[in-house]
């Protein structure tokens, strides 16, 4: 049995929240501003927004995870909630806050466990705080993405 470690980020983004909804739900954009994540594969048939199953890969630093991952909870343009089903163990929320009509505040939180040995490393500020700074600069590349008007109404 492991531990699990958590990690939270947020972000305030300039745009309406259906859009930074639209964003997020967009599984082939994800690598453009996830750089751990390789890729996104749908597994079962996709819903009106995101799958239920889906297939992740993580990448760095010579190293290379999968596991699958199934939507617990959605709420459109408020909340997202996944856990892993195989692989690497973890989970996670996505909330939306819109702020105001162009304005939405995003919060994700991810969980994930470690063999309890490993534990104490990636507890220490170095090595956690490494993995909570690439989250926050995932989240700042989200927002960038968002701001230069991808998944607006009117944008291709």
């Amino acid at each position: 049995m492991g531990r699990w470690l958590d990690h939270t980020v947020t972000c305030d983004i300039q745009a309406p929240v259906a859009q930074v909804w639209r964003v997020w739900s967009d599984l082939d954009a994800m690598p453009l501003w996830m750089s751990w994540i390789e890729s996104v594969k749908t597994i079962d048939a996709p819903t009106k927004t995101l799958p239920d199953l889906t297939e992740w890969t993580l990448a760095a630093n010579g190293f290379r995870f999968k596991w699958q991952a199934k939507i617990n909870e959605r709420i459109e343009a408020q909340k997202l909630q996944w856990e892993s089903i195989g692989g690497l163990p973890t989970k996670g929320s996505v909330r939306f806050y819109p702020e105001e009509e162009s304005r939405t505040i995003v919060k994700l939180s991810v969980t994930y466990e470690l063999p309890r040995i490993l534990a104490p490393i990636m507890e220490a500020n170095i090595l956690g705080g490494m993995v909570t700074n690439e989250l926050q600069g995932n989240l700042d590349r989200f927002k960038d993405l968002v701001e230069s008007g991808y998944g607006a109404i009117n944008s291709k």
